[in-house]
């Protein structure tokens, strides 16, 4: 049966016809093999959609300004290539929240083809979706056709991740290297955040948070923490770190007890060795993972995100710097809503004061215009920058812009407290 389903790259895009929406798996399982040759088909195709999120690498298909017309990139978390090519009308933002990503589109629209990516089957015909579980099982359930690179690069995974080989239509063999993300230099202010956090942080909590240079900076601070654990979107190498420093057992977690939780990973060849038929690593649906009624049966839930920029009344935008869309809502509301509902749970939004040299604050008295709001003034718990932390939860708008101007750059603080009275915000 399996044999029976290889097929070239030429005969998979073959498949493909006008007006048809292609919906593709994520990070470390991106279809590079299927989306680097997908502009090959340009002359006999028309308004293709192409829908997925975070890709890591830039395709003809959409990077170049001929392909206006015959494909259309709809993307809801952008990286370096979508927000490059979002002006030549390549490219647009579909805004989604991860639990409801996939059911959310489909009320829109069925996907007719599924691309994604597979480790290779074992004996009893089972493939396995490998380190993205985000929404493949809804995509394998509800596209027309479905059609799977197998790469042995891949790491065979636990959870909700088996495919039976009956359940694909194509399958391409590929041995391609999966992306890995470079080692990261953390500076002075990125770890005076990492340690504000880890104050925040008590033993036995269970963590969400992401990858970068300030999740990075926080793992770095908690490995003398006791019994953490893990209950996140994205599982980074900095979670490795904690687990073998001994700072992370989940052995207290609430749900999932003893068992790493995540519905997608993105790291070195070391993290993906880590998960390879490592039954304490499980990747679930993000319809599950993410959803905030999930998220709050966990006890000490604290959830990690960051922010582009925040008014003085804790108004957060996580997505868009003014109008120009820069990145996507992913799972950042819903682990801030998830929080609030777990015993003893914890949101907090950590990020530089500044950018561009100390010339822009990120704090502001208000967002600018055409701005995102990813997550409202009424959700946001605690913020840390590298000036300390500022708790809002509960707090009056005079309360707030007090702790927000306490952690701003100095050299904006002035500035903030005589925008504020100019706005009559007291």
């Amino acid at each position: 049966m399996y044999q029976r389903k290889v097929v070239s790259v030429e005969e998979a895009l073959n498949q493909i016809q006008s007006g048809q929406e292609i919906v593709c798996s994520l990070t470390a399982c991106e279809p590079v093999t299927m989306l680097s040759q997908l502009h090959t088909i340009k002359d006999r195709v028309e308004n293709v959609s192409v829908m997925t999120a975070l890709l890591m690498n830039e395709y003809e298909f959409f990077m170049n300004p001929a392909m206006k017309g015959h494909f259309l990139f709809n993307s809801w978390f952008y990286t370096g290539g979508a927000r490059k090519a979002h002006p030549h009308g390549t490219v647009s933002y579909v805004p989604l929240e991860l639990h409801r990503s996939m059911s959310s589109r489909m009320a829109l629209r069925k996907p007719d083809i599924f691309l994604g990516c597979a480790s290779p089957m074992d004996k009893h015909g089972y493939l396995t979706l490998s380190v993205d579980t985000v929404y493949e099982k809804d995509l394998l359930e509800n596209a027309r056709l479905s059609i799977l690179e197998v790469n042995p690069n891949l790491p065979r995974t636990s959870g909700d991740t088996l495919v039976h080989i009956s359940e694909i239509d194509y399958i391409i063999e590929t041995d391609r290297e999966i992306p890995t993300l470079p080692e990261i230099t953390l500076s002075d202010k990125e770890r005076l955040i990492g340690a504000y956090v880890a104050e925040l942080i008590e033993d036995e909590s269970t963590l969400q948070i992401g990858f970068g240079s300030i999740p990075l900076a926080v793992t770095g601070c908690l490995t003398e923490k006791k019994d953490l654990g893990v209950h996140t979107e994205m599982f980074s190498e900095g979670l490795l770190d904690l687990f073998e420093a001994g700072a992370l057992t989940n052995r207290k977690k609430t749900l999932w007890k003893d068992k790493f939780v995540a519905d997608c990973a993105l790291g070195t060849k070391r993290l993906y060795d880590f998960f390879e038929n490592n039954l304490a690593v499980e990747f679930h649906r993000g319809s599950v993972v993410n959803d905030p009624r999930v998220i709050g049966k966990n006890h000490k839930m604290v959830a990690i995100n960051s922010a582009l920029e925040m008014d003085l009344t804790g108004q957060c935008c996580a997505e868009s710097i003014g109008s120009r869309h820069y990145s996507g809502t992913g799972g950042h509301k819903e682990f801030v809503q998830g929080t609030q509902y777990s015993p003893g749970g914890k949101s907090i939004i950590a990020f530089m004061s500044t950018a561009r040299n100390d010339t822009i604050s990120h704090i502001v008295p208000q967002l600018q215009p055409g701005a995102t709001v990813t997550t409202s003034r009424i959700d946001v718990d605690y913020v840390v920058t590298e000036y300390g932390i500022a708790s809002l939860r509960g707090r009056s708008v005079r309360e707030r812009i007090k702790e927000l101007i306490n952690i701003a750059h100095p050299n904006f603080r002035d500035w903030l407290r005589s925008e504020a009275e100019r706005n009559m915000m007291w």
